[in-house]
């Protein structure tokens, strides 16, 4: 971290503090090391009105505004520090000081009445393209289109760049992203470029616009994306900056649709961040199957068809059948990930970011459209492809991953066997996953694939370390994608859909993202499900003293702590449910083996293994009973036929070496103990290999310990 970035984060501190004296000495600090003379003036008229105002409490003056004064003061250092720690950040990288650099010459003396007027032109020349010659047509419409996508390209720059906004500045621009004059591609593209700008800083006037965007938006692609940008914004540390934060988006919870939304959203986030786990089962779990069962040979340039084998289909005729159905149930269960939610494409496509088209940084996140200049003649060349034309129109692709497909389609298509491209022209080919038209216009779709757009370009683009990455996440620690346990959330509206949330994370094994989601729940939604997936099973039992669940996880509760004979009442109880149940009756058995009343836990243990002989959790408690109780060769006996099993667990030869030692076979039980060694580790077992309280109560002395130490380590 260089030393302008530290004294701007000390800055930071005191704003988020909300300590106003504070994070005006330490910007003076700042200017003193790194001048700058306009920000310099600026600061001093805002200390001279703190100083001020201090002046007159410190002389007791009363002054019912004090509170709005001093609130406005800090809010107006907190928009000096953050113009100065934007153009910090834009001088230090290099990617952001091009893109600032290039946006601000092209766009130093345009108003936004004369973009928006642009934007509004250019839906009208559209429209006035159909009374064009059809000969002439095609040749305006191209120069039209590729002189507005230079003209967003830039604006979606210097968006992506600006400072702090002014309240004016944020109404116009809420003006062009709701209104019906503008084309949706160009405001959906805006909405990026103002979240990508208030993730990397941020802002309240353009959280305040992606708000209002999302309430009075018509179209639901516009209300989509604005709804993902101000959710990745919610940041708490801005709560004493700006209380209104909260204020704005609690009012929005009153409305149901809202909360099923914000729920929606949070599942597709968790989905999200799971893609590159979810790539790893497709590469190495589905695809090898998928491969190996195809009848297609698929090069780096090329795609053949592989050749029959004639002795196949005499040898084994079934042969060609069984390859189709495992490649049906493989390809079937990589759709039911993607029907859950999992981005299973995203493994494939992160390879297709490297062509020229992605180099320009508004293209990451351009919704699709087949006139985009960067395209336009792979499109005409691809005119009358029905296979191309469904995955564009009905494929279950991202933006960026249309872009990508389209442009490396194009590219392989001469190379294709001709019976496997006249199948594709046809349209009897399919990648899978077509979306019915009714789910592609659904307000989750439309969601879902701009989070999977944003997901690419926050992983794959090549300066991304130069943004505030949303995605940066880990197992335990998911930042702005798990904001369900946000501070403003607790107690509110949104409290009974936490359930849904946290089931999910304990089915995607994210068990303490859940556990933190729920330390978030107010106490008034305290419920039964609570307490158990808490593990409070006692006041789970409190509630509904029958609920298996929480009567097996409080048994396991009291076995843990050594409560044996309540953890064997509980048992009792469940076995009064379940007179049969396996994993009950050899539960209760191990707490009556560890009270020493071995003779009950026998009982039980007989019963069981005449039930299930070949059970080795079974054989295993057992084989422990006998040892404990005395009776060593019967216990020798099973130990010797777990322990040549194909896999026989470390405990197998660590209680094997057991019997061996007391039976006075001294080298047998060290080979033993070093097999057990061999399992668990040198570190772990050469440490604690032997139970030394349990050898001193069957006569073993301390001496003999150590000597059997000696004998393992050697």
């Amino acid at each position: 971290m260089t030393g302008t970035q530290m004294q701007l984060d000390r800055v930071a501190v005191a704003l988020h503090t909300g300590n106003a004296g504070l994070a005006i000495a330490e910007m003076e600090t700042y200017l003193a090391a790194y001048p700058q003379q306009q920000t310099l003036e600026r600061l001093n008229g805002i200390k001279a009105e703190y100083e001020l105002m201090v002046d007159y409490w410190r002389r007791g003056v009363p002054d019912p505004q004090m509170d709005q004064l001093y609130q406005h003061i800090l809010q107006r250092v907190y928009v000096l520090y953050a113009n100065v720690a934007t153009f910090s950040r834009m001088q230090s990288f290099p990617t952001l000081a091009g893109i600032y650099s290039r946006a601000r010459q092209e766009h130093h003396d345009r108003s936004l009445s004369e973009i928006r007027q642009e934007m509004e032109d250019f839906v009208s020349n559209v429209a006035m393209l159909e009374l064009e010659p059809e000969q002439q047509r095609q040749e305006k419409s191209e120069a039209l289109y590729k002189d507005h996508q230079t003209q967003m390209s830039s604006l979606f720059s210097y968006v992506l760049t600006s400072r702090m906004w002014t309240d004016g500045v944020g109404n116009d621009f809420e003006e062009i992203l709701i209104s019906p004059t503008i084309d949706s591609i160009d405001q959906q593209l805006l909405v990026a470029a103002i979240t990508l700008s208030l993730l990397n800083q941020y802002d309240i006037v353009k959280f305040r616009v992606l708000v209002n965007v999302y309430c009075r938006a018509q179209e639901e692609t516009v209300r989509q994306r604005a709804l993902v940008g101000w959710v990745l914004a919610l940041k708490e540390e801005v709560r004493q900056v700006y209380p209104e934060q909260e204020q704005i988006v609690l009012s929005l919870l009153s409305s149901e649709k809202v909360c099923e939304e914000l729920t929606e959203l949070q599942m597709q986030l968790v989905f999200c961040v799971n893609a590159e786990r979810d790539t790893h089962t497709i590469q190495q779990e589905i695809m090898p199957d998928l491969l190996k069962n195809n009848s297609f040979k698929i090069g780096p340039f090329s795609i053949e068809e592989k050749e029959d084998d004639p002795m196949e289909d005499i040898l084994h005729p079934e042969a060609s059948e069984e390859r189709m159905e495992k490649m049906e149930a493989t390809f079937g269960r990589m759709m039911d990930m993607q029907k859950q939610g999992s981005d299973i494409y995203f493994g494939g496509f992160s390879q297709m970011k490297r062509f020229p088209f992605f180099y320009d940084i508004s293209n990451w996140l351009v919704p699709f459209y087949m006139q985009h200049p960067d395209i336009a003649h792979f499109v005409r060349r691809m005119d009358g492809n029905k296979f191309m034309e469904k995955m564009l129109t009905i494929g279950p692709f991202c933006n960026s991953d249309k872009y990508s497909f389209i442009i490396a389609f194009q590219q392989v298509i001469d190379r294709i066997p001709e019976n496997l491209r006249n199948m594709l022209n046809q349209g009897e080919a399919s990648m899978g996953g077509e979306i019915a038209e009714e789910e592609l216009n659904s307000p989750a779709f439309i969601r879902r694939i701009y989070l999977m757009d944003l997901y690419r370009f926050y992983r794959l683009y090549p300066s991304r370390h130069e943004f505030q990455n949303p995605f940066d996440v880990t197992l335990s620690q998911l930042g702005s994608c798990e904001f369900f346990s946000a501070w403003l959330f607790k107690g509110s509206p949104l409290e009974p859909y936490k359930d849904k949330i946290v089931r999910l994370l304990k089915r995607q094994k994210m068990e303490e993202s859940a556990q933190r989601l729920l330390d978030t729940y107010s106490e008034d939604h305290h419920t039964l499900q609570y307490y158990l997936w808490s593990g409070l099973y006692a006041k789970a039992l409190d509630i509904d003293p029958h609920n298996e669940q929480a009567m097996r996880g409080y048994a396991r509760e009291c076995f843990e702590l050594g409560s044996y004979e309540e953890a064997v009442e509980m048992y009792d109880d469940l076995l009064l449910l379940h007179p049969e149940n396996t994993n009950y009756l050899l539960n209760k058995s191990v707490c009556l083996v560890n009270m020493k009343d071995y003779e009950e836990a026998l009982k039980l243990l007989y019963k069981l293994n005449y039930d299930h002989p070949e059970d080795d959790r079974i054989n295993r408690v057992l084989a422990w009973t006998h040892l404990c109780s005395g009776k060593i060769e019967q216990a020798e006996k099973i130990y010797q036929q777990l322990t040549v099993a194909e896999k026989p667990s470390a405990e197998d030869w660590q209680n094997y070496g057991y019997c061996c030692w007391l039976l006075g076979r001294i080298d047998e039980a060290a080979h033993s103990f070093r097999q057990f060694i061999s399992i668990v580790g040198p570190e772990d077992g050469r440490l604690y290999v032997l139970d030394e309280s349990f050898l001193r109560e069957r006569g073993i002395s301390d001496t003999q310990i150590r000597l059997m130490r000696a004998l393992v380590a050697s």
